[in-house]
């Protein structure tokens, strides 16, 4: 079993595995929103591509539900850190809307003729692991027969519906704090390609947006985002296209994961990467800013930080939020 490469049985992998943004767009266009009678108020739905979705049971109430689910295919050959790496990044919703989770559910789909079912409760307890640190009960959940191994987690959570984040809230004048390294997409791509091990990019993949989170909430912070399969281009784009601001981000601020530039110079950029890149050009001004530059600005990212709309002590800040220009977003 240490021989099976898991990242060999599944398309794309971790959070490239997405449908690209302007597809996902046009799929949920005009689908019904809250149906006439339905109970509580939807604070935070699908208009804008929140991260998790935010529901407030009764007018009164000082605790509001948070849903979210996620679960992709293997972005690591190791099982357990797979396991591992999906329950964080699951979580991440949670945390970027400013909840808690409460209680998350397994999502697992596995080739039971061709993978061992060793691996897949290897998979199971990289889960575990993680929504035990987070202090989140994990209940049963659901698994299929399926030709392509994929984990995640249903996550419901509690906020403060007066304290939420929010991808509509941010304004001119704000700072963009980013709490994680970007670069681990590329990384991810030559490990697939390659066998190579990344622990940096394992180590970020795997640490929980819990503390950061709660520090942007104790800075006053009401909008954010977390940077995942779409990219920190893609995800400041939906953010300040849905706030109606521009951001100005300093390429030069943003850091990344050890080896990531390495890697997006030898050509392991994935083509989750390349279609972020495509979908958001029309909409930056890159200035004189490379195309590896660019790739790596885009590249589809697994498990990655929150991007703050305000400054977060012990986070790097990239940018700031500007009155909305012809570009939304604006490169130096």
């Amino acid at each position: 079993m240490n021989n099976i490469r898991l990242t060999q049985y599944g398309n794309g992998g971790g959070c490239s595995c997405k449908i690209p943004p302007g597809e996902l767009e046009d799929l949920v266009a005009g689908l019904p929103r809250t149906p006439s009678g339905a109970p509580g108020r939807l604070l935070v739905g699908i208009e804008h591509g929140d991260d998790a979705a935010v529901l407030q049971v009764g007018e009164r109430d000082t605790q509001a539900i948070v849903a979210t689910t996620d679960f992709f295919t293997p972005v690591v050959d190791d099982p357990y850190d797979f396991g591992r790496i999906a329950a964080t990044n699951a979580l991440s919703d949670v945390y970027a809307v400013g909840g808690e989770p409460v209680i998350a559910l397994n999502l697992l789909g596995w080739p039971r003729d061709v993978l061992p079912l060793e691996l897949a409760r290897e998979v199971l307890r990289g889960g575990s692991a993680v929504t035990q640190a987070a202090g989140c009960h994990l209940a049963g959940g659901h698994s299929i027969d399926d030709p392509h191994p994929k984990y995640g987690l249903a996550v419901t959570g509690v906020a403060d519906p007066d304290r939420l984040l929010r991808v509509d809230a941010g304004e001119p004048g704000l700072p963009l704090t980013l709490t994680k390294p970007l670069g681990i997409g590329v990384l991810n791509t030559r490990h697939k390609a390659t066998g190579e091990v990344f622990p940096e990019a394992i180590a970020a993949m795997t640490t929980l947006n819990r503390d950061a989170s709660r520090a942007a909430l104790a800075a006053g912070a009401r909008c954010a985002t977390d940077v995942t399969g779409f990219g920190l281009l893609g995800h400041l784009y939906k953010l300040a296209r849905a706030s109606g601001v521009s951001a100005v981000v300093d390429s030069a601020a943003v850091q990344y994961v050890e080896g990531a530039r390495e890697a997006v110079r030898d050509g392991y950029v994935s083509g989750g990467s390349r279609r972020n890149l495509d979908w958001i050009a029309p909409h930056c001004d890159f200035g004189d800013l490379p195309e590896t530059e660019r790739l790596l600005l885009a590249d589809a990212q697994t498990s990655g930080g929150l991007l703050v709309a305000g400054e977060i002590p012990g986070f790097p800040v990239i940018g700031e939020l500007v009155p909305r220009r012809e570009d939304v977003l604006i490169l130096k």
